[in-house]
């Protein structure tokens, strides 16, 4: 199972901290789970948790709204019709190290659970 990571730890991680008190500032990610539909945490005990997918998408956003100072419509258009021309552009894309590592990781298990398969019809059929 992968990594769940919480809010709080999240908003420390993109840097979303008030300067004054040093708290999170987890209302901004709740704010963007409303605006983009690619985020959708997992809700345990009423806690918000981010898989290492969702980590990086909400890492692609942050990066073109304060970084390139692009709108929450902007980014959203991009999201919905360039998302391939993203991971050519820019560092955070859907195609960085840890998202190719999830993606093979997830090809491995259907490869074994595929042999699985394949293996039970072969021993009941003898």
């Amino acid at each position: 199972m992968s990594k769940l990571i919480k809010i709080s730890e999240l908003s420390k991680i993109l840097n979303n901290i008030n300067p004054k008190t040093k708290k999170p500032l987890n209302y901004i990610l709740r704010y963007w789970e409303k605006e983009f539909k690619e985020i959708k945490p997992k809700k345990i005990n009423n806690h918000r948790y981010y898989n290492v997918e969702q980590v990086e998408i909400i890492k692609m956003i942050n990066f073109l709204l304060k970084n390139k100072g692009m709108t929450i419509s902007g980014v959203k258009n991009l999201l919905i019709s360039n998302r391939n021309k993203l991971d050519d552009l820019y560092d955070h894309g859907l195609r960085s190290p840890s998202h190719k590592d999830f993606l093979k990781l997830k090809g491995k298990e259907l490869l074994k659970k595929i042999n699985k398969i394949k293996n039970y019809g072969k021993k009941n059929s003898s």
